[in-house]
């Protein structure tokens, strides 16, 4: 992939501590199946942009402290849409729905991104996902390609539900929902690009943010800057206490993202919301319409 220069970089990086967050880094190759990553810690290291707690809002003409992680957001959506024409990996991924906070699932996936030509979708948006662990899940397929199947995904458990055999669900009915906080259409890095610009802009309309960039960070091995934000007082328009996303050097693309609330008590730590980590990253490995077919020699779609 064609990589951004640096210099963009070097206008948010400033020294910062990386020590008091090394708890909430994913640096082996997979996440710990029983112990979750440590919560960060709410008394990070100072700052590098920050709006007055006691303000309600960033006085006008001075640009807000998100404007910088907005325009690399941009930098990245760019990236993925001009490079980026698809991709496997291991896909990690925990969240919380309602007041449960579910195992850590893994899943192999494959994904191409839409392509548009003259307003017109020449390549749809395709998913394919295999659930690999834990036992509850091992064995699902998904299936969805864009404008096909009347927009309804294909899926199938695995194990002896398996022989309930392959259904077509609405993405976003109860069924397809079960257990999930967003639809398999908002899965990908590059809806997840999209999502953090639509939160960044959501939250330059109030105060009380803190934004910093933090060298040193590890996702499967490689090196990451870690684009922190904090919004130290707790207010029903703000989503998390804490968000940390992980931009890949190199790639200069999110490879994990992770989201926490407030603390219950005082002087307790922040809970985990959602941790999405792309792990084991191919690009533009050549997949095709069998990819995402469901009649695929190695799926198990029966009846399909």
């Amino acid at each position: 992939m064609k990589r951004f220069g640096r210099t963009w970089f070097r206008t948010v990086v400033y020294s910062a501590c990386f020590a008091a967050v090394s708890a909430s880094i994913v640096q082996a190759q997979q996440p710990p199946q029983q112990q979750p990553p440590a919560a960060p810690s709410p008394s990070l290291t100072e700052p590098v942009f920050r709006v007055s707690k006691n303000e309600p809002s960033v006085p006008a003409g001075v640009a807000h402290p998100l404007d910088p992680a907005i325009q690399l957001a941009h930098q990245s959506l760019a990236l993925i849409r001009n490079d980026l024409k698809d991709y496997t990996a291991v896909l990690v991924k925990r969240e919380r729905i309602g007041e449960e906070l579910g195992d850590q699932e893994f899943m192999f996936v494959k994904i191409r991104n839409r392509k548009v030509q003259n307003n017109q979708i020449v390549v749809p948006f395709s998913v394919y996902v295999a659930f690999l662990k834990p036992a509850a899940v091992k064995g699902r397929e998904v299936l969805y390609v864009e404008n096909q199947n009347h927009g309804k995904l294909f899926a199938h458990e695995g194990g002896m539900k398996r022989m309930l055999g392959t259904h077509s669900l609405p993405p976003d009915g109860y069924l397809a929902m079960a257990g999930n906080r967003y639809p398999l259409t908002d899965i990908g890095i590059e809806n997840l690009v999209i999502k953090l610009i639509e939160r960044g802009e959501k939250d330059k309309r109030h105060g009380s943010c803190n934004v910093e960039l933090i060298p040193g960070g590890k996702v499967g091995g490689r090196n990451c800057s870690i684009l922190q934000v904090t919004h130290p007082i707790q207010q029903p328009h703000y989503e998390f206490n804490i968000a940390q996303i992980f931009m890949d050097d190199e790639w200069k693309i999110p490879v994990r993202y992770a989201a926490y609330s407030w603390p219950k008590t005082a002087g307790g730590q922040p809970e985990v919301i959602e941790e999405y980590t792309y792990q084991n990253l191919k690009f533009n490995v050549g997949l095709t319409d069998a990819d995402f077919d469901v009649k695929h020699k190695d799926y198990n779609f029966h009846g399909k």
